[in-house]
């Protein structure tokens, strides 16, 4: 068991929050040890929702996490975009995980780069070392991890403070009202299904900005900028406006849309990643084509 004072940085904080922060261990840990009572808040089992006070006693009874091993393996379709002695950052492809995690057993970026034979940086828990974002398995596109201390510090925190633009193009069913909108909801873990999340009360803070870009019959092309990043923020909010990613069945896209466009993923693209260079302190800025699958549905729509 370890025993932890909540220092006073961490006053108001969701418990699960702080005990990740506090432990080093992940979030989807402690929120499992928390539901069988191996965590406790001043003498009592906590709950996911009690928050925090500095000065407050935070005991996890836990014999560790389980380990995640990273095993290198190359993996077929991922582009190196940049690279340089404080960043790489890679095109990623749909099917591949930003690292290893239980119930994953498919390829990740984390394997891949340890493969091609790249150091990164050794900050965070040992199968995300150097991951500073994540894109969902079957979203494609950028993503930038650090390969130096400074990158991985800095780049965090430009994350955190909301200063990397991260732009999406999105193909989502019908037709947005308005065409341009900022959604603002929270997001959580839908509590009825596992791997799923939704909106709902007391969720994280998410707000997700959108233009169309074009209309079509039976979908519109929409460019999206993230003002936060939770997980599977376009994705859930787009089918909360009754709009979601064509090919995403998981958020009630239509089968037989998917289907027709020959699609097996949700259509949905990481094109543009721009941010301050963590060490030379210019603004960098990279993009990225559609893949096939992607480009092959969108002329699909162009031309019904």
């Amino acid at each position: 068991m370890s025993v932890h004072l909540v220092p006073d940085g961490l006053d108001g904080e969701r418990v699960d929050v702080a005990a990740a922060r506090m432990t080093g261990l992940s979030r989807s840990r402690i929120e499992t040890l928390i539901a069988s009572g191996h965590v406790q808040l001043d003498g009592r089992p906590a709950v996911k929702s009690d928050r925090v006070t500095g000065g407050s006693l935070l005991e996890v009874e836990d014999s560790g996490p389980p380990v995640v091993s990273v095993v290198p393996r190359e993996v077929a379709g991922i582009r190196i975009v940049h690279d340089d002695a404080d960043i790489v950052v890679v095109d990623k492809p749909a099917g591949v995980a930003a690292h290893p995690s239980l119930g994953w057993d498919g390829p990740s970026v984390v394997e891949h780069l340890a493969a091609a034979g790249f150091r990164i940086s050794t900050s965070g828990v040992p199968e995300r070392k150097g991951i500073v974002q994540r894109l969902d398995v079957g979203t494609s596109g950028l993503m930038v991890v650090a390969k130096s201390e400074i990158a991985y510090t800095r780049l965090k925190n430009a994350f955190r403070d909301r200063t990397v633009d991260k732009t999406y193009h999105a193909l989502v069913q019908g037709h947005p009202d308005p065409f341009e909108g900022t959604i603002e909801a929270p997001i959580g873990r839908d509590p009825n299904h596992d791997w799923k999340m939704a909106i709902i009360a007391g969720g994280r803070h998410s707000v997700t900005h959108y233009t169309t870009l074009e209309a079509h019959r039976a979908a519109s092309l929409l460019e999206i900028h993230l003002e936060t990043g939770r997980t599977h923020q376009i994705r859930v909010h787009m089918a909360a406006l009754h709009h979601p990613c064509v090919g995403d069945p998981l958020y009630s896209a239509d089968p037989v849309l998917a289907a027709k466009l020959g699609l097996d993923r949700q259509w949905l693209h990481a094109v543009q990643l721009s941010f301050e260079h963590p060490t030379r302190g210019e603004t960098v800025t990279f993009t990225s084509e559609y893949p096939q699958d992607l480009q092959r549905a969108l002329e699909l729509v162009r031309s019904t």
